[in-house]
């Protein structure tokens, strides 16, 4: 591989990371505007706690 090819590749990947972090940062911002996040987690819960009572 070339020099300006590995620079190139690393370019490639840290626009990756961006997209993938802004992705994420919307998906949390979606989560903490709206109760489903919660209350899925509830019913995860109280699912997994009557299998174990």
């Amino acid at each position: 591989m070339q020099r300006n090819e590995r620079g190139q590749t690393t370019a490639e990947y840290a626009l990756v990371l961006v997209g993938a972090a802004t992705i994420a940062m919307l998906v949390v911002a979606w989560a903490g505007s709206t109760s489903r996040i919660g209350g899925l987690m509830d019913t995860v819960l109280r699912s997994i706690t009557s299998m174990v009572a």
